[in-house]
């Protein structure tokens, strides 16, 4: 798909990838911009995976939880065993007054409970007086401080029967320290009182250092626990590799579809794992390292997933920026233990996600510096394939930058097997849309292989957002079910952003932008070698985007030609060019056009041999083939100064032709020009019918069709134009 659009900003970042990518059509999403600010701007790739996809369940960390409630019930105890006791306090003077009151009597009867008689009267004093009886005192038992025992304690006023009616109840009484008051112990003995001395108890002995110290020792523990959970400095050398089960996970092969190659790859591995006596009949090993590489979002890690769904064996997980910490020696730690615990559980899964975090290629420290990363990494080199091995441990990781990694890492013996995780064809799009679509209901004429079809270069991550983009606007209009109106409408949403509806541009600036867009269009409708014009707009769109021109090829292609490049430098600058034929001027929005024209005539120039330089590479690629705008030449210019005049030279005539090209086709076709940017400002939209039919109404002369160098079967009658027809045909060849 090729989106030529009118944005705003300053910078764009754009990539032009090598004749042999295949990324470099299939995922082609070209962006040619006329804007109110100078430069335009790049839309990225929504590439986060399937969201409807399950997360493994954790273990947790219940330790906390059962500490806290130990702690509550104690408390509760400890609170119910101080206020369930019925207790009254007495002061000394009332205790003594008690006890002169109080006889033993040796003849016993039922009203001489335990043979004691007599009684004191407390009075209170609140809003009314209230007077309370105490008799009866038994139980006694004195320490140094306190006198505790029993008594019958009632409230005088109240009575069952005409009887006073009294409970038993224990009482405490504080020692008077005076030293004028009588001995306590002699009144006791003249009242003929039995007591004996308290004895404290070990836990009232004991029991308040021994409350503090566990108060202390938990408190303790439950920091410590806090901090080895969080990756503390209790936790500096452990791995934090997560061990998953099987029902965690719910993921197995038939959820990952439109990467078959990979799957059978790795498929061998669960194979061997489940039956490793048909491999090892025949003198087989399984591989001892898988590495996963391809473009972001294309199921690297739901890949990963299902192996560890469908393998019957431990799968430990974890992300390269796992081993990276700021202490010297902590990664290599975790490598080791790593390692440690996935060999007492052999045989199983390590899966490393994103491993160039953490093997990137050694070296690039001065002499006399110190990498932690690179300790790292030996340590990983050593576990894998060293002196001492470990067997049946299956090493897998995924990246998207494999050109960055260690060659030792990347060698036989370590990663055996690169597995590529591509971005699917038509089919394989299809494939991955049924998966998406399971939990979407969809209206019976929605086809997904036209779903499949305008959606060239997405990967399963794209095509996951693409379908959920297209539920939402089904629910936010209220419909019923999913239809294909919704599909076209989530792929320009994904592609040029959302619709700004808000932003309202002067009379000028809308014609202006409808001249701009009507010239990528015009241009792309008449070249040969284009994909086909599928809808003109000048509703702007996303963060910069005031218009666009999408185009759709008609199937997935791999390879672009020297006549394709071309046409495309055309495409690129024939929105400009259409403003300085009408408005004898250009605007600042042709930045972003002009960016990519000259990105892809020096790629021709210095990296494809398609210029009179020869065919020479000037410039080695260095960069990532699944990420744009990274990595790029190593080691600096590899041609003379004068090579590299020649070069601006070259690419400055390739445009230039481009130029003159476009201008010759936009003076012969202008009335098609004024009539298409008539109709964009009538209607802000025009799909491809239309479009086609205000340039064959007021195209002068024969047309060439998009993708093919013959021209039409219908002839224009020859008249005053036939000489710039004739400029136009070649303009356009």
């Amino acid at each position: 798909m090729t989106l030529y659009c009118i944005s705003q900003s300053d910078t764009i970042e754009s990539t032009l990838t090598g004749a042999g990518s295949a990324s470099f059509v299939q995922g082609l999403v070209t962006a040619s911009c006329c804007c109110r600010h100078s430069g335009a701007l790049t839309y990225g790739q929504n590439e986060n995976m399937d969201q409807n996809s399950k997360r493994p369940s954790e273990p947790k960390n219940s330790s906390t939880t059962w500490f806290a409630l130990i702690i509550v019930a104690s408390l509760a105890v400890c609170l119910f065993l101080v206020l369930s006791q019925n207790r009254k306090t007495l002061t000394f003077s009332q205790f003594e007054a008690l006890v002169a009151e109080t006889k033993y009597v040796d003849s016993f009867s039922e009203e001489l409970e335990d043979g004691y008689s007599g009684k004191i009267t407390i009075k209170t004093k609140g809003r009314t007086e209230r007077e309370f009886v105490v008799e009866k005192p038994n139980d006694l038992k004195i320490s140094d401080t306190e006198i505790q025992g029993t008594c019958f304690y009632y409230e005088k006023a109240k009575s069952i029967d005409g009887e006073p009616y009294g409970t038993r109840t224990n009482f405490t009484v504080v020692k008077s320290d005076s030293d004028s008051a009588p001995s306590i112990n002699e009144q006791l003995a003249s009242s003929n009182i039995r007591w004996q001395f308290l004895k404290p108890s070990f836990f009232e002995e004991y029991g308040g250092l021994l409350l503090l110290m566990a108060l202390t020792l938990g408190l303790f523990y439950f920091m410590i626990r806090r901090l080895g959970g969080a990756g503390g400095p209790m936790q500096f050398g452990r791995s934090r590799g997560k061990l998953y089960a099987e029902e965690d996970l719910g993921v197995s092969f038939s959820d990952v579809a439109g990467i078959d190659e990979a799957v059978e790859e790795v498929r061998e591995v669960v194979d061997f794992l489940k039956s490793p006596e048909k491999y090892q009949r025949l003198g087989g090993k399984i591989p001892c390292g898988v590495l996963l590489v391809g473009p972001p979002g294309t199921g690297k890690t739901l890949l990963a997933k299902a192996i560890a769904g469908e393998a019957d064996v431990p799968f430990y997980s974890l992300s390269g920026s796992d081993f990276v910490e700021m202490f010297v020696g902590v990664g290599a730690a975790r490598v080791r233990d790593m390692f440690q615990q996935a060999e007492a559980k052999a045989p199983c899964i390590i899966f490393i996600d994103e491993l160039d975090a953490l093997g990137k290629t050694r070296g690039g420290q001065p002499v006399g510096g110190h990498d932690e990363r690179e300790q790292t990494l030996n340590a990983l080199l050593v576990e894998m394939d060293g002196f001492s091995s470990n067997s049946g441990v299956i090493v897998m990781a995924a990246t998207n930058r494999p050109e960055t990694l260690d060659q030792a890492l990347m060698r036989p013996g370590r990663f055996d097997r690169h597995v590529l995780v591509d971005r699917p064809d038509v089919r394989g799009r299809e494939e991955i849309l049924k998966v998406h679509v399971k939990n979407v209901k969809l209206d019976p004429n929605v086809d997904l292989k036209k779903v499949a079809a305008i959606s060239p270069g997405f990967g399963g991550a794209e095509l996951a957002n693409l379908v959920n983009e297209a539920a939402l606007l089904a629910a936010r209009k209220e419909q019923n079910s999913v239809v294909m109106e919704n599909f076209n409408e989530a792929v320009e949403r994904v592609t040029a952003g959302l619709e700004k509806k808000q932003r309202v541009m002067n009379t000028e600036e809308k014609q202006r932008v409808a001249y701009h867009e009507a010239g990528h269009a015009l241009v792309a409708y008449v070249l040969p070698n284009t994909n086909p014009v599928h809808k003109v707009s000048i509703i702007p769109r996303g963060l910069a985007a005031l218009g666009y021109t999408m185009q759709r090829p008609t199937e997935d292609r791999y390879l672009m030609t020297k006549s394709e490049l071309e046409s495309e430098l055309q495409i690129l600058v024939a929105g400009t060019m259409a403003e300085e034929l009408v408005y004898k001027d250009i605007s600042t929005g042709a930045s972003n056009d002009l960016e990519r024209a000259t990105d892809i005539a020096r790629g021709m120039v210095t990296r494809y041999g398609m210029s009179s330089l020869g065919r020479v590479n000037f410039q080695p690629d260095r960069s990532s083939p699944f990420l744009a705008g990274s990595g790029g030449s190593v080691g600096g210019q590899l041609y003379s100064e004068v090579t590299a005049r020649e070069i601006d030279q070259e690419v400055s005539r390739i445009i230039e032709e481009a130029v003159e090209k476009v201008r010759d086709t936009l003076k012969v076709r202008k009335q098609a020009l004024v009539a298409l940017t008539e109709r964009l400002i009538e209607v802000e939209s025009v799909d491809s019918e239309e479009l086609k039919s205000i340039m064959d109404e007021n195209s002068p002369g024969p047309l060439l069709v998009p993708g093919t160098n013959v021209k039409s079967e219908t002839e224009a009658e020859p008249d005053q134009n036939d000489e710039e027809h004739g400029t136009d045909l070649n303009a356009a060849q």
